[in-house]
């Protein structure tokens, strides 16, 4: 399986022989997609989603996606969780950021926010299945890798910065680097 699988645009990016994250130049780096994840945590519960589609399609993650042109990460976040869930917030706070890069090409750099407030009730769409989970329970084999080492860091509210390097689903290498 490919970071690309069901888009139709195998071919357009030049596979990469970085296995390490000291294989990649991360100064020059420029990712093909900026994106954005969201985590509403509140009463000892995290809102995640059964992703239907795109990128991740079949694994557990918080709701988000790709900046449309011109558009700021901020305002991203907040369209994600309408479209995807039907709800909004205004309080998010950004917490992190990633740099993904796939054998196959293919690199999105994401920003991360977290909030613990939400207006509506989560509401599935052709995109997500919500699911609230107790923080302690969280179904980290149903999700991508990296996300047991940087999720505990964003439930304490700790800032962090992870680098990623991905062939397909498996993890290859990865830094992360917390700020406190």
């Amino acid at each position: 399986m490919t970071a690309l699988e069901g888009k139709n645009l195998l071919g357009k990016y030049s596979r990469t022989d970085a296995r390490e994250v000291v294989d990649i130049d991360w100064t020059s780096w420029n990712p093909v997609d900026v994106a954005t994840l969201v985590f509403v945590v509140r009463e000892g519960q995290i809102l995640l989603i059964h992703k239907k589609r795109g990128l991740g399609a079949g694994k557990v993650n918080g709701p988000g996606g790709r900046l449309e042109p011109g558009e700021l990460p901020e305002v991203c976040a907040r369209r994600e969780l309408r479209e995807e869930l039907s709800i909004d917030t205004k309080n998010l706070v950004r917490l992190g950021d990633h740099r993904f890069q796939f054998s196959d090409g293919y690199s999105i750099y994401v920003h991360v926010y977290r909030t613990g407030e939400m207006t509506g009730t989560a509401m599935e769409s052709g995109e997500a299945v919500p699911m609230w989970v107790s923080v302690d329970k969280i179904p980290f084999e149903e999700m991508w890798e990296d996300d047991r080492y940087w999720l505990p860091l964003l439930l304490q509210g700790r800032h962090f910065s992870g680098y990623w390097v991905f062939d397909g689903d498996r993890m290859l290498d990865h830094r992360l680097h917390v700020y406190d």
